[in-house]
């Protein structure tokens, strides 16, 4: 994910079972995303699809 003028990232841990975490993996080859990429797209899309980030 490209990083956009005036963002900043934040670090922190993330504790995640084994299935879910080859699960992303496997889809973030199919997308051609790193894994990290992949998990804060999935992020993004579920804030946009509640309502809580712009769009």
């Amino acid at each position: 994910m490209a990083k956009k003028e005036g963002n900043e990232t934040k670090s922190f841990i993330l504790r995640i079972d084994t299935a879910t975490m080859n699960a992303i993996e496997a889809w973030a080859a199919d997308e051609f995303r790193s894994t990290n990429g992949q998990i804060q797209w999935i992020l993004s899309e579920a804030l946009k699809k509640s309502g809580r980030k712009k769009k």
